[in-house]
C-alpha cells in the first residue's frame, strides 16, 4: 500500500550550522533506498549567513508538496528561528530535538504539544576533533528514520572524500555519536522499507529541470543577470549549452539580457533568459518589441515575494498580473506555468516549442518553491516538442515578413538571406515590415498576432484535469500538488471533487475551460497571492459556477493540504 503521508523532517540552525547539508544528505540516503521525496529550504534575505532550515518530506510514491506539519524537528540552534517558525509547524505527534545550549525555542515550538527532547549536540561535537554539530544531527535523524549506520557512513565517505581523510573521519564520528545519543528514542513512525525502483530515479531541482527542458526544446543561447531564486537556471545552462554548441552570456543587467536574446533569436537561434519579478518588470518594454516584431523567445520568471525587492528567498504567485497584462498596448503572448519539479522540464520544453512555432514571446511562471526544491522523481518521459520556426528560404518577388498567412505565422528569414531584407522594430508595419500609421494596417497586424495564438491547437497540455465531482478546485503552478493531495483526502471523506489546474494561462481557453467546468455547482479557487490575482483573472475570462470560494494567502507561509481539505469539508456541513 502506498504511503501517501510519509515522514517529514525539518533541520534548522543559524548561518554556517550546516542544516541544509543535513537535509541534502538525508534526501540522498532516502533516494538510495528507494524513497521519493522533496527537499526545500527556507532562509533569510541575507546574501551570506543568517538563519536556515532544510524541510524534507519522504514518501513511497509521488510527492509534490510539503506536509501539514513536521514529524521530526531538529534544532541545531534556535538563533533567529522565530523569523520562519510559522513555516515549520509541529503537533502532538511531532518530536523536537533541541540542544540545551542552542538558545530559546521559538514560541510556535515551545507552546506546541510536541514532544521535546534535549540532546547536547554541540557538546558531543566538541568532544570530536574537528567535530560539527550538523553531523550529530545527521546521525540523530538517520537513526530515527531507520537508515542504517553503515549507509550513512558510506554516504559521507563518498561526499567528503575530496576533502581528505580527516574530514571523513570526523564526520563519521559525529554520525556515530548522534546514532548513540538516540539509541533509546523512537520517532514512532519509522520509514520502514519500500520496493527498490525498477528504473533509476532522478534527484533534481525545479530550476535544473527547467534548464534541461530548455535544452531539449532547442534553446541554444541564453543571457541573464543573476537574481534569486532563478540563478541556478543560468548556472545549469552555462556548461550544458557549451556541450551542445550553444552559449550563455552574463549580461550587465536584465535590460541587456532580454535585448541580447531578442538579437540572438532574430538571428535564428532559439534563446532564453531567466529572472524573477524585479527583472521581469525591467524586461516588459523589450517583450513588447518582441511581440510586435514577432521574434520568439522564452523568459522564465521564478517568482518570489513582492512587490519591489520583497522577500527574495520566499515563494509567491504574485507575478501573474504583470505576466499576463504587463505589456502595453494589445500584445498577445504566451504565459505558461509548471505544476511540479518534474513538470518544470515538460513545461519549459513546451514553452520553447510554442514560442518558436508561433513566433512569439513565452513567459514561464515558475516560483521559488518549485524552482529551488530538490526532488527524487521517476525519470520524466521524453516528449517530441522541439521548437521549429517557419523560415523563409527561397524568396520569389517582394518578401513579406509579416504576410497575413492563414494560420497567422509568416515565414521568418534569417539575416543575410538574399532578397529577404526587412525592418524588425516596434513600429506598426505593413506586411513587408515598412512602418505605417494607417488604421487598416494596424488592425490587420493586431488581428494576425492575436489569431495565431487563439487558433493554435494546444492539445490536452493546456491544463491538468483530474476527478469527476461537482466541486471544482481551481489552482495553478506549484499549488497543484497540495490541491491534489487535499482532493485525495476529500475523496476518502466521500466528497467528489475535480482538480482543474491550467498550465496555459494566456491565451485563455474559454471553450476548454467551460467543458472542464460542465456540471460543477461550486468552485474553490486556491492561490498564493495577497490580492487574489488568479481569482480575478478567472472572473475576467471564464464563467465560474454560482458559488465560488477563494483560499488565498501571500508568501512566505505555504498553503497546506490540510487547509484545502478543511475548506472542502465545510461544504459538506
Amino acid at each position: 500500500m502506498q504511503d501517501t503521508q510519509g515522514i517529514s523532517v525539518a533541520v534548522l540552525g543559524s548561518g554556517g550550522a550546516g542544516a541544509l547539508t543535513v537535509g541534502n544528505l538525508l534526501l540522498e540516503a532516502a533516494c538510495e533506498v528507494g524513497w521519493q521525496g522533496l527537499l526545500t529550504r527556507t532562509v533569510g534575505p541575507q546574501i551570506r549567513g543568517g538563519e536556515a532550515a532544510a524541510l524534507l518530506r519522504l514518501t513511497s510514491g509521488r510527492v509534490e508538496c510539503m506536509p501539514d506539519r513536521f514529524d521530526l524537528l531538529i534544532g541545531i540552534d534556535w538563533l533567529n528561528a522565530h523569523r520562519f517558525g510559522a513555516e515549520i509547524e509541529v503537533g502532538p505527534h511531532s518530536l523536537v530535538i533541541s540542544d540545551p545550549r542552542g538558545g530559546e525555542l521559538p514560541p510556535i515550538v515551545a507552546e506546541s504539544s510536541a514532544r521535546i527532547v534535549k540532546i547536547p549536540m554541540k557538546d558531543l561535537a566538541k568532544a570530536i576533533p574537528d567535530g560539527r554539530p550538523n553531523m550529530i544531527a545527521l546521525g540523530i535523524a538517520g537513526r530515527l528514520l531507520g537508515f542504517g549506520l553503515e549507509r550513512l557512513l558510506a554516504l559521507i565517505e563518498k561526499r567528503l572524500s575530496g576533502k581528505g581523510d580527516d574530514a571523513v573521519r570526523s564526520s563519521q564520528a559525529g554520525i556515530r555519536a548522534g546514532f548513540e545519543a538516540v539509541a533509546s528514542l523512537e520517532l514512532g513512525r519509522p520509514l520502514g522499507s519500500v520496493e527498490p525502483p525498477t528504473t533509476k530515479r532522478w534527484l533534481i531541482s525545479g530550476n535544473d529541470a527547467t534548464a534541461l527542458g530548455a535544452l531539449r526544446g532547442g534553446i541554444r543561447f541564453a543571457a541573464g543577470y543573476p537574481i534569486t531564486p532563478a540563478t541556478e537556471i543560468l548556472e545549469s545552462l552555462a556548461p550544458s549549452l557549451a556541450k551542445v554548441g550553444g552559449a550563455l552570456l552574463q549580461a550587465e543587467d536584465e535590460l541587456a539580457a532580454v535585448n541580447m536574446i531578442i538579437g540572438a533569436s532574430f538571428g535564428g537561434t532559439p534563446s532564453l533568459t531567466a529572472t524573477s519579478g524585479p527583472g521581469l518588470s525591467l524586461m516588459v518594454e523589450a517583450l513588447g518589441l518582441a511581440t510586435a516584431a514577432e521574434i520568439p523567445l522564452v523568459v522564465v520568471d521564478v517568482m518570489r515575494g513582492g512587490p519591489s525587492t520583497g522577500i527574495p528567498t520566499k515563494s509567491e504567485q504574485s507575478d501573474l498580473n504583470i505576466a499576463i497584462y504587463g505589456l502595453h498596448g494589445d500584445a498577445p503572448h504566451l504565459v505558461v506555468a509548471p505544476q511540479s519539479v518534474a513538470d518544470c522540464l515538460f513545461t519549459t520544453q513546451w514553452a520553447t516549442y510554442l514560442a518558436e512555432a508561433l513566433q512569439v514571446p513565452a513567459i514561464v511562471l515558475s516560483d521559488q518553491f518549485v524552482g529551488q526544491t530538490q526532488a527524487v522523481i521517476e525519470r520524466p518521459a521524453d516528449v517530441a516538442f522541439i521548437g521549429q520556426r517557419a523560415k523563409a528560404t527561397d524568396i520569389a518577388g517582394a518578401y513579406k515578413r509579416y504576410a497575413l498567412a492563414a494560420n497567422g505565422v509568416s515565414p521568418m528569414a534569417l539575416p543575410g538571406t538574399p532578397g529577404a531584407q526587412y525592418t524588425a522594430d516596434g513600429l506598426t508595419h505593413t506586411e513587408r515590415g515598412t512602418p505605417t500609421s494607417t488604421a487598416a494596417d494596424h488592425l490587420a497586424q493586431l488581428d494576425k498576432r492575436r489569431d495565431k495564438l487563439d487558433r493554435f491547437n494546444y492539445g490536452d497540455h493546456w491544463a491538468t484535469i483530474e476527478g469527476s465531482g461537482d466541486i471544482a478546485v481551481v489552482t495553478w503552478g506549484s499549488l497543484t500538488g497540495a490541491v491534489r493531495e487535499a482532493i485525495g483526502r476529500a475523496t476518502q471523506d466521500g466528497i467528489a471533487t475535480t482538480l482543474i489546474a491550467p498550465r496555459l494561462l494566456y491565451p485563455v481557453r474559454p471553450e476548454q475551460f467551460a467543458a472542464a467546468l460542465e456540471g460543477k455547482k461550486r468552485a474553490l479557487v486556491v492561490e498564493q497571492s495577497h490580492g487574489a490575482q488568479f481569482h480575478r483573472y478567472l472572473r475576467a475570462h471564464y464563467d465560474l459556477p454560482g458559488e465560488v470560494r477563494v483560499l488565498n494567502r501571500p508568501g512566505p507561509l505555504p498553503i497546506r493540504p490540510e487547509e484545502i481539505h478543511r475548506a472542502l469539508l465545510e461544504w459538506r456541513k
